[in-house]
């Protein structure tokens, strides 16, 4: 059973993880953040989301923008330390380690999330797919969320809607091919202690992105 989720925003960041130092968003959205959008509407631990398309509805425009960003996090140890002895000085000082760093995004981004989901062990016994879609489609009516859905990042929010099937097929912003090069297809948790990501060549056909079929490798 499929779902067609439409989701547009003024800006996106997509980050490539080969970009050390500035951060440069993918020219479309991965299927890993797009899977990431459906859970924040509905998740459920006996289905797991499946991407199937992503339909680019805008043209593909960048900008660049300059963020601060905090170049490190406070350890375990020294939360920790301040649990055991509360006479320590509890403030967490981040002026330090803030750094502005340039940023290329993506601007006035809008798709259409084509996907489907495979029910697993986790399910109960009166679980059903048609149960999941309905709950789904409740939902994304009704603007409901787990947490709000941003586009790779939390300072760019999505919003979003079933996509009306009176329209008819959602279709691309163009025509022909465009190649998009190796892309983040998703990350790989069969080790939870060490998660490997998964890359595939991307394409789109007419606008679509097709990952239906996605030949990955590590």
């Amino acid at each position: 059973m499929t779902v067609q989720l439409e989701v547009w925003g003024p800006y996106a960041l997509f980050t490539r993880p080969e970009m050390k130092v500035e951060r440069v968003s993918y020219d479309v959205m991965t299927p890993s953040a797009a899977r990431g959008i459906l859970e924040a509407v509905f998740w459920h631990p006996g289905m797991v989301w499946r991407i199937d398309r992503i339909v680019v509805m805008n043209p593909i425009r960048f900008t660049s923008v300059r963020r601060n960003e905090v170049s490190s996090v406070i350890s375990a140890d020294t939360i920790r330390s301040m649990i055991n002895d509360p006479s320590k000085d509890s403030a967490i000082y981040t002026s330090s380690d803030i750094q502005q760093r340039a940023s290329t995004i993506l601007r006035d981004v809008h798709y259409v999330i084509e996907a489907h989901f495979d029910m697993n062990s986790k399910a109960a016994a009166g679980d059903t797919p048609a149960k999941f879609i309905s709950m789904f489609n409740r939902r994304a009516q009704n603007g409901q969320y787990y947490h709000h859905p941003y586009f790779g990042t939390r300072e760019f929010p999505v919003d979003f809607r079933l996509w009306d099937v009176d329209k008819g097929q959602p279709k691309g912003f163009e025509n022909g091919h465009r190649d998009l090069g190796y892309m983040l297809y998703d990350m790989d948790y069969r080790d939870p202690a060490d998660p490997q990501p998964m890359f595939f060549r991307a394409e789109l056909i007419n606008g679509v992105l097709d990952a239906t079929d996605p030949k990955v490798s590590s």
